[in-house]
């Protein structure tokens, strides 16, 4: 058998051997946000059985999600939530044929990464003022 030197090379490649597109990148973050935002409705059930629950047990749980780590993790769902929406729009496109050059995926993805964030902004601003 022939003598290789396997000491320094990885068994095999993984996602840290190699620089994802960015459009992959976009495709693992709509899947992770499809799940957050599963999550984020397992909280807003869990707040409408506190509701539910009577008083002393809704003011438990309102409290934590009115305090500064539940708006934070409300805020991580709202952009994701405009994540998801804007990443589907895009799908929806694609799903027509259009937009599959790379000049179009690339712009499109920044397009949609722009229009999440703005979102998120106005709609935490709408919220709170």
């Amino acid at each position: 058998m022939a003598d290789v030197n396997r000491g320094n090379r990885p068994l095999s490649p993984f996602l840290t051997s190699y620089q994802q597109p960015f459009n992959a990148v976009l495709s693992i973050l709509h899947r992770a946000t499809g799940c957050g935002l599963a999550v984020g409705g397992i909280l807003m059930v869990w707040w409408f059985l506190g509701a539910a629950g009577g008083p002393e047990y809704f003011r438990f749980v309102d409290d934590l999600v009115t305090s500064w780590i539940g708006g934070l993790v409300l805020l991580g769902c709202l952009g994701m939530l405009w994540y998801h929406f804007f990443n589907g729009v895009r799908h929806l496109i694609w799903d027509t044929g259009h937009g599959y050059d790379q000049q179009k995926v690339r712009m499109t993805g920044i397009a949609m990464l722009a229009a999440a964030g703005a979102m998120t902004l106005i709609t935490w601003i709408a919220a709170y003022f």
